[in-house]
């Protein structure tokens, strides 16, 4: 089965859409912002850098290829597919079995509640921030090799691919930092959703004059439940757009090998 690209932006990012909905960042605003936004991440020798690749990457023209060739490039480019769907699928299994209140094996374990009330706010978070951070540094072990190896793959498939591969080097290495700092502010964020949901929750406690039992939080429908829920949702649209770049390239290979 062919798999498509979901079109993408700078601002309509599934991730970006989660953290809209939840009001802890703004969507950003549309049209022509993602070329001025881009401008601003890229120096000057970077952007000579990429120019001069980009050039040659034009100037690359697709040669006629033999049959064997061919058929080694198909074997490629099914082999980088495969491992491109272990490796979302180990995340996203990973993701959903360590955010469920019994995550059995998952080497990510969900903070367990806390006890004592009243609730320490400024205690309370940080476990989940941990946890959600280490999730990311496992995205970043799996993926991060992955789209070195796509890349090597399509570099020794054909010219063309090579310059392409070559392109996405250039730009990862000009782009990671901004990226790594931005991506590091979503646990960061996700602090205000916590705050806020306990606050309606304790807010609805006080107005319809009941006690608070911590028990009650992790089940369906209490604010702790709803938080790891959006905190689940927020790390597969994390996924998903670490995975793009990688995605990107092997729907190139898939259409260079037709």
């Amino acid at each position: 089965m062919t798999r498509v690209s979901p079109r993408t932006s700078f601002h309509s990012s599934e991730l970006i859409r989660c953290l809209a909905d939840l009001a802890i960042a703004d969507a950003g605003d549309p049209g022509n912002a993602f070329a001025e936004k881009l401008g601003e991440w890229i120096h000057f020798a970077d952007a000579i850098t990429l120019s001069a690749v980009h050039k040659d990457s034009i100037a690359s023209l697709p040669g006629t290829q033999a049959g064997s060739r061919v058929d080694r490039q198909a074997a490629a480019c099914a082999a980088a597919s495969a491992e491109y769907d272990r490796i979302r699928t180990l995340l996203v299994n990973g993701i959903a079995a360590s955010c469920s209140p019994r995550p059995g094996r998952a080497h990510i374990k969900l903070p367990a509640p806390a006890q004592e009330l009243p609730l320490d706010l400024a205690a309370a978070y940080p476990p989940y921030r941990r946890f959600y951070e280490e999730h990311q540094r496992d995205m970043e072990l799996n993926i991060q090799p992955l789209r070195v190896n796509v890349r090597a793959a399509l570099a020794k498939a054909s010219p063309r691919l090579g310059k392409l591969a070559e392109l996405d080097a250039t730009l990862e290495k000009v782009l990671r930092e901004r990226e790594s700092k931005l991506l590091a502010r979503v646990p960061v964020l996700l602090k205000k959703h916590f705050e806020r949901l306990f606050k309606e929750h304790h807010q609805k406690l006080a107005e319809t004059q009941q006690a608070d039992h911590p028990a009650g939080w992790v089940q369906a429908g209490g604010w702790l439940a709803r938080f790891c829920n959006d905190m689940h949702m927020l790390l597969l649209a994390e996924v998903e757009l670490r995975l793009q770049p990688t995605l990107g390239l092997i729907e190139a290979f898939r259409q260079d090998t037709q």
